[in-house]
């Protein structure tokens, strides 16, 4: 099982927009993502702030994508 990699809000919607998701819109510092078939989820974009484990295997987990795929795509410029 890939290591979670230590990552900012915006890496994060950056590599999210490779597989396809696009940022619907933004409550202060919380944006919301949404993909064409329906998969959707809430990356906070804090100043400088890594996104905590728990809360990045949320993400992952609301988007469907394994670690894997997030090495990929964070690798993948």
């Amino acid at each position: 099982m890939a290591r979670l990699p230590r990552i900012t809000g915006p890496k994060l919607i950056a590599a999210l927009g490779k597989a396809g998701f696009a940022v619907t819109r933004v409550r202060g510092s919380h944006h919301f993502l949404r993909h064409n078939d329906g998969r959707a989820t809430v990356v906070p974009v804090h100043r400088c702030e890594t996104i905590g484990p728990g809360l990045l295997i949320k993400i992952l987990r609301d988007c469907e994508l394994s670690r894997e795929d997030l090495s990929q795509l964070l690798s993948s410029n």
